[in-house]
């Protein structure tokens, strides 16, 4: 059974970037190996369509809700690898 909140790493991740979970060390301790590195590649994947996304730039509200989705995005893919470095050893 997997830990991820919201049944899923795309669910999960998806719950990170819209500010509802903020993941941490204690968090993440659950988690095995491989399921940190599925969540890492969600995260990844998410962090990549949310720089792709074009905002208008005279919208200054999507452009400041963008940079926290991805703020939020980054900050969980630091806790994860720091997460992955001590005990479980680097992610790929």
């Amino acid at each position: 059974m997997g830990h991820f909140l919201g049944g899923s790493a795309p669910a999960m991740v998806r719950q990170i970037g819209e500010g509802y979970v903020t993941p941490n060390a204690v968090m993440l301790k659950k988690f095995t190996r491989a399921e940190l590195h599925a969540l890492q590649v969600e995260l990844e994947k998410k962090l990549r369509e949310a720089r792709g996304e074009i905002v208008d730039l005279s919208d200054i509200e999507s452009i400041q809700q963008k940079n926290r989705r991805m703020s939020r995005l980054v900050g969980a893919l630091r806790v994860i690898r720091a997460a992955a470095t001590g005990g479980h050893g680097p992610l790929a």
